[in-house]
């Protein structure tokens, strides 16, 4: 596998990237959702709730808190995880911006 030049690109081009990145599995997803939806999670509710096994979790948990979108706090002998609202709200606002540049909804197909 190449090597990615990610020095060619600003700052913000390669944290969208990481996002995106992060962002493009279904399970992640599902976490972020169901994270959304109880604002606050223990690491064994995910596993019940996805059907997915403890270490699958880990790891997904894992990306999810490399790119900064969830944090986790230590409670007793489990980890509590939860949306991290200002890494999530600077990651909203860097989508919005690429999305919101394109301003002409009549060219569906080009």
């Amino acid at each position: 596998m190449g090597v990615t030049k990610t020095d060619l690109f600003s700052n913000v081009q390669n944290e969208i990237a990481m996002a995106a990145k992060a962002f493009a599995h279904p399970a992640r997803v599902a976490i972020i959702q169901h994270l959304l939806k109880s604002n606050a999670c223990v690491n064994g509710d995910l596993v019940q709730e996805l059907g997915l096994a403890q270490a699958t979790i880990s790891q997904h948990l894992r990306e999810l808190k490399d790119i900064g979108i969830i944090q986790g706090t230590v409670e007793g002998s489990s980890v509590s995880y939860c949306i991290n609202g200002l890494r999530w709200a600077e990651i909203k606002d860097q989508f919005n911006e690429i999305f919101n540049q394109f301003d002409n909804p009549t060219l569906r197909n080009c």
